[in-house]
């Protein structure tokens, strides 16, 4: 599928691992990510050693959000980060289970979609500081479609289950 898009479009992917050394995976993931077609990554936040999210019992997270910037779609954005999770080593054997990496398309411009496989802003963003603290560190102003500002959303950072790594 050939993009249309005449002007770029800010794009935010969550990125988290927590298996096989994760703030390396963090960075490959990174790396990854600059080699899509169409897309520049512009801004990457901090790293946030986070606490697990769900019911399974494992190691805590890595997280990081990566800024692009991109002519592609939202479906071909999504296409990309399910390519790379799988290039390095993603399996997906239990929801909420451990992982080698996740990518998650948070935010696509103003775009507001929900298919079988894909919801974009990404389902559950509002609730998740691990997402919103590194989001609002790139963009506090960031208006999430239907939800409101980045900045309105995220709670104190101080809060005990996230902690800034660098």
């Amino acid at each position: 599928m050939a993009s249309d898009a005449t002007e770029p479009t800010s794009v935010f992917v969550g990125i988290g691992s927590n298996m096989e050394n994760p703030r390396v995976q963090v960075q490959r993931a990174v790396r990854a990510l600059g080699g899509i077609r169409e897309t520049q990554v512009s801004a990457v936040s901090s790293l946030y050693l986070s606490a697990p999210f769900g019911p399974v019992e494992q190691p805590d997270f890595v997280n990081a959000v990566a800024r692009l910037t991109s002519f592609l779609d939202p479906r071909q954005i999504f296409g990309h980060l399910q390519a790379i999770e799988k290039s390095l080593g993603r399996v997906r054997n239990e929801r909420w289970g451990p992982r080698v990496i996740d990518l998650d398309l948070l935010v696509h411009g103003m775009t507001v979609m929900h298919e079988d496989d894909l919801t974009v802003p990404h389902p559950g963003i509002a609730e998740r500081n691990f997402v919103l603290l590194p989001l609002q560190e790139l963009a506090p102003d960031l208006e999430i479609p239907g939800l409101g500002r980045v900045a309105d959303l995220a709670v104190d950072e101080n809060e005990p289950r996230i902690s800034r790594l660098d």
